[in-house]
């Protein structure tokens, strides 16, 4: 009879650590995140004062001890969302997961090799990617609903927008190997590849101006580009814009599958409606 409490014990530890720390319904798991949003708002200013030369001679100690104590409490609680995890792996592979391993990797890594990775703890900027949890800790759910339709309206035009892309890049080839011809090395468009370079500046409407066409023709063309690269530019707008209007929008909470980490369930729901596992109520 030993056996049996004692798995139940062990997952109703597990169980209330994963709502502490994944869920932000409750006010343990609120609280936590909250927490949490401050030390990873600590740590991106302390990554950006230690890329300013004279702060960084002056306050090195001080960014170098910041840096640290942040690394470590990110390491625990890395630790511990693996620990409480009914599937560690699907963890460490979703989106969150891997964004939370690659926010204490850069400090490690300039430990292990100095001089291979001199400078890569600048990449811990990459935790800001982690403010993504402020939608979910703020009961943002409108914008996760929002941001759910924008996600689907892109995917619904994958097609259409493929087909776009590939209309302007024969163009820019074509274009591109046009002015190579019309105006050659002698102006600046010195290979097929370089004119492209010119073909995409032009259509997207930047205009560098680090190369330009002198003949007449030449100009012509590039006339002709840039009001081309007006005209394309209204396309994908109006591609996802219509699968904008098309696209349902449901409410959705920030409740989260403790199976494969989805978001975005109906509040009395039970089960997972992805992978149908049931839901820490």
């Amino acid at each position: 009879m030993s056996n049996p409490n004692n798995n139940s014990k062990s997952v109703s530890w597990r169980d209330q650590w994963y709502e502490v720390i994944f869920e932000a319904d409750t006010p343990a798991g609120r609280a936590f995140d909250i927490a949490l949003l401050v030390a990873i708002l600590v740590s991106v200013i302390a990554v950006m004062l230690d890329s300013v030369d004279h702060i960084r001679a002056e306050h090195r100690k001080l960014l170098q001890g910041i840096e640290w104590v942040i690394t470590i409490l990110f390491t625990l609680e890395y630790i511990a969302r693996i620990a409480c995890s009914r599937r560690p792996m699907g963890y460490v592979l979703s989106f969150y997961g891997i964004i939370d391993l690659l926010a204490i990797l850069p400090t490690y890594l300039m430990v292990l090799q100095p001089v291979l990775f001199h400078g890569t703890h600048q990449f811990a900027i990459v935790r800001s990617l982690r403010l993504l949890r402020a939608f979910r800790i703020f009961k943002l759910g409108h914008m996760l609903s929002e941001a759910k339709v924008l996600r689907q309206a892109v995917w619904q035009s994958r097609a259409k927008i493929a087909v776009f892309l590939s209309v302007v890049i024969i163009a820019v080839v074509i274009v591109g190997s046009m002015m190579h011809v019309i105006e050659g090395p002698e102006n600046g468009f010195t290979s097929i590849p370089q004119s492209m370079y010119w073909a995409v500046v032009t259509m997207t409407t930047v205009g560098y101006g680090d190369i330009a066409p002198q003949t007449v023709l030449g100009k012509t063309v590039a006339g002709a580009m840039m009001i081309l690269g007006y005209s394309l530019i209204i396309i994908p707008t109006g591609i996802v814009s219509a699968e904008l209007a098309n696209a349902a929008n449901k409410p959705a909470t920030t409740r989260l599958c403790p199976e494969c980490f989805s978001e975005g369930h109906d509040s009395d729901a039970v089960f997972c409606k992805y992978c149908g596992s049931r839901l820490v109520s």
